[in-house]
């Protein structure tokens, strides 16, 4: 699986969520992992998780670090466990990095009760995607929030750290799987 950084800004709408974006965006073919700054505002009609568009509450922040995965199977109860490793390893580095104690809810994190995250896993006919949204300016969050800036945490520093920790960890994951010998 190969990560890239991607210097631009890219503002977030939701429509970066689907299959082939990364490809099209940073001419990478097969499992990738990106990540960029950018506003984020995603309407009703673009956001894929029903309970959020239940509750009538578009997502908003003035600036985020997101994070995208593309990975080429379909299987979205394995998706949701990745998403849950790399928001679990982006916990763990975040807590190397700030003073303060992130801690993880299922798939979002939260800096008390304030909230740090945004995060979605979904599938495509082609592919199963990931979205991490980390905030860096909370402006505009329509719930308590915090970010990066007021954490004192290095964006793309800390984001090359998330996607290589992530990435090692799936081939780590895979390198368990061959190791060992199937039983009757």
């Amino acid at each position: 699986m190969q990560w890239r950084w991607l210097s631009q800004e890219i503002p977030y709408t939701g429509r970066e969520l689907h299959s082939g974006w990364i490809a099209d965006t940073a001419a990478i073919e097969g499992d990738a992992l990106v990540a960029f700054v950018g506003s984020c505002e995603v309407p009703l009609e673009h956001m894929v998780d029903m309970e959020d568009v239940r509750r009538g509450v578009p997502i908003k922040a003035a600036r985020m670090l997101h994070f995208l995965a593309e990975h080429f199977d379909t299987d979205l109860a394995r998706t949701v466990l990745r998403q849950r490793l790399l928001v679990c390893r982006a916990a763990e580095i975040l807590n190397q990095a700030s003073a303060q104690l992130v801690r993880r809810d299922g798939d979002d994190l939260f800096v008390g009760e304030r909230k740090l995250s945004v995060s979605i896993a979904t599938s495509s006919p082609a592919s199963t995607l990931i979205h991490l949204g980390l905030n860096i300016d909370p402006s505009g969050a329509p719930v308590p929030a915090i970010g990066l800036d007021e954490l004192g945490v290095p964006v793309a520093e800390v984001a090359k750290q998330i996607m290589a920790a992530y990435v090692e960890e799936l081939q780590s994951v895979e390198a368990a799987q061959r190791k060992v010998r199937g039983v009757p």
